[in-house]
C-alpha cells in the first residue's frame, strides 16, 4: 500500500502517504490508495478520534502527475473528467469524516498536494524556508482541478485568493501562515505530530467553514453592489495583462467567481470542468513540455557532459564592475561563494560591490589569487577582453575555468588570448542577473568536456538554469533575439506603425516589444555587433550595409537617440511620467504599407523560429529543451507557446512550412523553411 494506515491506542489514525517512485503524485496509484484509505475510515468511525495526513518523502505531496495530464485531449476528455470527479470525491468524503482531519505537511506541498491539505480541517506545516506551499498550476496552462479554486475562494474570499490561483505564487512556511494557507507552524517533525494530535483531541467534531450552516463566501453575495464592480472590471483587468493567449487565468477567474455562487459541491464541477477544458488544450501541453519536462531535463544534467565527477566554485573572480560584472558578483556571493570584483579602479569596483558581503573590490589583479572560476564582463570590445582575460588567469589557480560573458563574440576566438584554450568557456548571463534566470554556456571549438561540466556546475550552484550551446557569432540567444528586434525595425522602415508593432508582439505574448528592448540594449551595442560582425567577415557587407533596420538605427543615433541609457531612442523618457514612442517616428509611417496585423506577429515569432531551427541544423544547438527554455527565459518568447521549437510543433509543422514561404515571398527570404524542416514537415516529425 501507498497509503499506510497506523491506529494507536488512542484511536488517531496516521495516513503517511509514500508512493512508489521518488515523491507523492496524483496518478492511479493514489486514486486506488486513498480510496481504500477513505473506505476504511469511514468503516472506523466510530473507533476513531481523528486522522494526521502526513508523508514519508522529503515533500508532502508534488501534485498531479504531469505524465498522465499532458495526454488529457478531447477525445479522452470525457474519461478524465470522470477519473478527476472521484479523486475529489475521496477528498470530500475525508473532510466529512465527522472526525478531525490534521495535515502534517513535512516538505513542499504543491499544486495536488496543497489541495489535499486544503481538504483537512487543520493544517500545521514544518517551518523550513525549504519549504514551498501553493496552487502553482496557471504556470503550467492549468488550474487547480482538485478542489483548490474552490476551497481557496471559501477559505479567503474571491479577491484575496484570486492571485494565489492565477499568479500560482509559491508561499514559504511564515508567509503561508500569513496569508491563512496553514493553521500553525511546527519547529521539528516531532512538533508536527504533536501539533496535530494536540488539535485533534481539543476538536473532536469540526466542520470545515463552508459545510457549516449559513456560510457564504466572504466578498461574493448576491445583490451586494459592491461585487458587480469587481465583476465587471476583473475581466478587463486580466485581458489586459495575458491579452488573451493565456487561458488558464482566465478560466481561475470564471471557476472562482461562478463557483463562488453556487454551493460548494456544484462549485467542484464547475472547476473540474474548466480543468479539463485547459488540459486537453495545446497552450498547456506547450507549457508543461517545456517548463516541466524540458526544465527538469536541463536541471538534471541531461546537457552537461558525462563522466565528469560533480563541482563546486571556491573563489571566483569577476572583471568589470559595471551593471553585468557587478550582477554576476551578486548572485554568486549570495550563493555563498567567495567574491573579488576587479575594475579599473578601486573605486568603481566598490560602486559595483555595493553593500553586498562576500564581495571584495579591488583594481589588482594579485587579489584574484586562489580563484577556481574567473568571469570576465568587460565591455562588448574584443580588444579590451583580449587585454584583461591573461593577466586575470596567470593570476588565479593554475586549472582554474577562465570564462567570458560574451553576448556576441565567438568563444573560439576570444580563448586565444589565454594560455591554455581547453579551460576557456563562454558564460553569458542575461540583463539585470539577479532576476534573469537563464545563463547560457558556450563551448569553443578547444573548450574541454571538464570546463564545460564545471561550468555547468556552477551555474547550478548560483540557482540559475543552464543551456550549452557550440560556439557561432551570437550564439543561439543573441543571434536569435537579433531577429526580433531587427525584423521590428524593418518594418518602421517599411512603413508600419510603431504602435502597432510594439502592440503585436506583447499581444502575441512576447515579454516586452522589440522597440522598447531596442532602446534597452541601446541602439549604438546593435550597430557596433554590425560592425565588429563586418570586419570579422567581410562577406557579410552585402546583406547589412544595406539592411533598411540599420539604416533607421543609423539615422537615429545620429540625431542623439541612442536608447533609454542616452535618454531617447525609439521611446520618449520623461523625467516624470510612463514612456512613450517618440513622435518624431512618425516620419517613417506609410499608410499604404500594406502590412496586416497577422503579418506583423508573424514576422515576429516565424523569423525566431525560423533561426532557432536553423541554429539546430548548424550544431549550435544541441537539444531541443535547450531552445525552448533559452528562448523564454532567455529573451522572452512567448511563454504560452512552449518556446521557439515547441511554436513550430503546435502551429503545425506542415502549415508552419506553408505560412512560411507565404512570408517569403511577401517579405524577403529570411522566411524560406530550411530543407531539414520541410523533410520533418513531409514526416510529420515534430522537435
Amino acid at each position: 500500500m501507498a497509503i499506510h494506515f497506523e491506529r494507536d491506542d488512542e484511536g488517531i489514525v496516521t495516513l503517511t502517504m509514500d508512493m512508489s517512485g521518488s515523491a507523492n503524485v496524483m496518478n492511479a496509484e493514489y486514486h486506488r490508495d486513498m480510496g481504500e484509505a477513505v473506505a476504511k475510515l469511514e468503516a472506523a468511525r466510530d473507533d476513531i478520534t481523528g486522522v494526521v495526513l502526513t508523508s514519508a518523502k522529503k515533500t508532502f505531496f508534488a501534485g498531479g502527475d504531469l505524465n498522465l495530464l499532458i495526454q488529457i485531449t478531447p477525445e479522452n476528455a470525457l474519461e478524465s473528467l470522470g477519473f478527476l470527479e472521484e479523486v475529489k470525491g475521496q477528498l470530500r468524503r475525508l473532510e466529512q469524516l465527522g472526525k478531525p482531519v490534521v495535515a502534517a505537511i513535512n516538505g513542499s506541498a504543491l499544486g495536488g498536494g496543497f489541495e489535499i491539505a486544503l481538504a483537512c480541517h487543520h493544517r500545521v506545516v514544518l517551518d523550513d524556508d525549504k519549504i514551498k506551499i501553493g496552487l502553482p498550476e496557471a504556470t503550467l496552462g492549468l488550474l487547480p482541478g482538485g478542489g483548490g479554486v474552490t476551497r481557496m475562494v471559501r477559505l479567503l474570499g474571491v479577491q484575496p485568493a484570486l492571485p494565489l490561483l492565477m499568479e500560482g505564487k509559491q508561499l514559504r512556511p511564515a508567509r503561508a501562515l500569513q496569508a491563512g494557507l496553514v493553521h500553525s507552524l511546527a519547529s521539528s517533525r516531532e512538533d508536527l505530530i504533536a501539533q496535530a494530535r494536540a488539535w485533534i483531541k481539543e476538536n473532536p467534531a469540526p466542520q470545515q467553514p463552508w459545510d457549516k450552516p449559513g456560510y457564504v463566501v466572504p466578498d461574493v453575495r448576491f445583490g451586494d453592489p459592491n461585487m458587480y464592480g469587481l465583476l465587471a472590471a476583473a475581466p478587463a483587468v486580466l485581458r489586459k495583462k495575458t491579452h488573451g493567449v493565456y487561458p488558464a487565468p482566465e478560466k481561475v477567474l470564471a471557476a472562482a467567481v461562478e463557483g463562488a455562487l453556487v454551493d460548494f459541491d456544484t462549485a467542484l464541477r464547475i472547476e473540474t470542468r474548466y480543468f479539463v477544458e485547459l488540459a486537453s488544450g495545446q497552450v498547456s501541453k506547450n507549457m508543461i513540455n517545456t517548463f516541466w519536462f524540458q526544465l527538469n531535463e536541463i536541471g538534471a544534467g541531461k546537457s552537461r557532459p558525462a563522466g565528469v565527477p560533480a563541482s563546486k566554485v571556491s573563489k571566483v573572480g569577476v572583471l568589470g564592475a559595471g551593471m553585468m560584472g557587478a550582477g554576476i558578483a551578486e548572485v554568486s556571493a549570495k550563493a555563498g561563494i567567495e567574491v573579488v570584483l576587479k575594475d579599473v579602479t578601486l573605486e568603481g569596483a566598490r560602486r559595483g560591490a555595493g553593500d553586498t558581503p562576500g564581495i571584495t573590490p579591488t583594481d589588482s589583479d594579485a587579489d584574484l589569487a586562489g580563484c577556481d572560476l574567473i568571469v570576465e564582463a568587460v565591455f562588448e570590445n574584443r580588444e579590451l577582453k583580449n587585454k584583461v582575460l591573461p593577466a586575470a588567469e596567470s593570476a588565479a589557480l593554475p586549472d582554474a575555468v577562465i570564462a567570458s560573458n560574451t553576448s556576441t563574440l565567438p568563444i573560439t576566438g576570444l580563448a586565444s588570448a589565454v594560455g591554455d584554450p581547453s579551460r576557456f568557456v563562454g558564460l553569458h548571463f542575461f540583463s539585470p542577473v539577479p532576476k534573469m534566470r537563464l545563463v547560457e554556456i558556450i563551448r569553443g571549438a578547444e573548450t574541454s568536456d571538464e570546463t564545460l561540466a564545471r561550468a555547468f556546475d556552477y551555474v547550478l550552484q548560483i540557482g540559475k538554469t543552464p543551456i550549452v550551446v557550440n560556439d557561432s557569432r551570437g550564439f543561439y540567444t543573441s543571434r536569435t533575439f537579433g531577429t526580433y528586434v531587427t525584423e521590428a525595425v524593418s518594418m518602421v522602415a517599411e512603413g508600419v506603425a510603431p504602435a502597432l508593432i510594439e502592440n503585436v508582439a506583447r499581444r502575441a505574448g512576447m515579454a516586452v516589444g522589440p522597440l522598447a528592448v531596442s532602446d534597452e540594449v541601446t541602439l549604438t551595442l546593435q550597430l557596433k555587433i554590425r560592425d565588429q560582425t563586418l570586419a570579422d567577415d567581410p562577406s557579410a557587407s552585402g546583406a547589412l550595409a544595406d539592411h533598411p533596420a540599420f539604416r533607421v538605427l543609423e539615422e537615429l543615433v545620429g540625431e542623439g537617440r541612442t536608447g533609454k541609457s542616452g535618454g531617447a531612442g525609439f521611446y520618449e523618457y520623461p523625467s516624470e511620467g510612463r514612456k512613450f514612442l517618440w513622435p518624431g517616428l512618425a516620419r517613417y509611417v506609410r499608410a499604404d504599407a500594406g502590412v496586416t496585423e497577422r503579418d506583423v506577429e508573424d514576422r515576429l515569432l516565424f523569423v525566431q523560429s525560423l533561426e532557432t531551427v536553423r541554429c539546430l541544423d548548424e550544431g549550435v544547438l544541441t537539444s531541443v529543451g535547450d531552445a525552448n527554455v533559452g528562448s523564454v527565459f532567455g529573451f522572452g518568447f512567448a511563454p504560452w507557446s512552449g518556446g521557439t521549437l515547441q511554436f513550430v510543433n503546435s502551429y503545425g509543422l506542415a502549415e508552419f512550412v506553408e505560412r512560411a514561404d507565404y512570408l517569403a515571398d511577401t517579405y524577403g527570404e529570411r522566411f524560406r523553411p530550411p530543407a531539414s524542416l520541410r523533410e520533418r514537415a513531409t514526416r510529420n516529425t515534430p522537435f
